[in-house]
């Protein structure tokens, strides 16, 4: 630290245990490390039991034992409530939740799940519905019970601006163009449109026990997408471009911090200037 400066708590997580769920994706391993690198001691819960990509403060992270994997179904509350005990016995109480697991339709989704609403798979629905929100909803029961019994702790969903918007089809008219009949589906949408108002529902009903819910919603994150997508994403973003991962860390720790003291059941947009057009 220069001379002349001071360490300020205000943003401090410093000691704290936090549970990011989907942990082991893209975002899930930026937020943890992010968490991680300021003294944070993390607990990742995911499906997956190895990460899908290198990430230098996740892996410093994993090595130096401040984040540790837990083998989780969200979708199972049994699974979150054995994970979460093992959490509190390690360390104690979670004060921090990043529900950040998510499921998509990914580019290679059969046709069915990315052809017409009319014949979109109900299979399909239920099974991103039930990560995205049941998912959502279980981790926040089990852990913001624990929180409130403490009366302290900060809730964050990860949500999207196609739950606050509608899906521009135009983007994916490259994919039609060869040849290929292709919407972007509508459960995602759903998904992320319910998180906004579990978020909402959750902020008023803990609001005398000391725990926080906020919503960030985030728009397209870099991940080596095809070419012909950036072309036609990236000009409908004012800033002109997608969000790196680590771009997204700041506004997790402030959500997490004491700086966000005042603030509970809000909808904190970090989308490049999307939703402003």
């Amino acid at each position: 630290m220069e001379p002349g400066m001071r360490y300020d708590p205000l943003f401090s997580v410093k000691g704290r245990v936090a549970v990011v769920t989907g942990g082991m994706g893209q975002l899930g391993m930026a937020y943890a490390g992010a968490l991680a690198e300021r003294g944070a001691r993390v607990a990742v819960f995911d499906i997956a039991t190895s990460p899908k990509a290198d990430a230098t403060p996740f892996t410093q992270g994993i090595r130096n034992r401040t984040i540790v994997p837990f083998q989780v179904d969200i979708t199972d509350k049994d699974s979150v409530e054995a994970a979460a005990r093992q959490v509190v016995d390690r360390w104690e109480t979670p004060r921090i939740l990043v529900n950040n697991a998510a499921l998509d339709s990914p580019p290679d989704a059969p046709p069915e799940e990315v052809g017409p609403f009319e014949t979109y798979p109900v299979a399909s629905f239920e099974t991103v519905m039930g990560v995205n929100v049941k998912g959502t909803f279980i981790c926040c029961q089990v852990i913001g019970r624990m929180m409130a019994r403490e009366e302290r702790g900060s809730i964050i969903n990860i949500s999207s601006i196609y739950g606050m918007l509608s899906p521009c089809q135009d983007i994916y008219q490259f994919r039609r163009r060869q040849g290929q009949e292709f919407f972007k589906p509508i459960a995602y949408s759903v998904s992320k449109s319910a998180v906004l108002n579990l978020t909402r529902y959750l902020a008023t009903y803990w609001s005398k026990k000391g725990v926080r819910v906020n919503t960030l919603t985030l728009a397209g994150v870099f991940n080596n997408q095809p070419k012909e997508f950036l072309e036609a994403y990236c000009p409908r973003v004012p800033m002109g471009r997608m969000a790196d991962a680590e771009e997204l860390c700041g506004a997790v720790l402030f959500l997490a911090s004491d700086a966000s003291s005042y603030m509970t059941g809000s909808n904190l947009v970090v989308d490049g200037g999307w939703s402003a057009w």
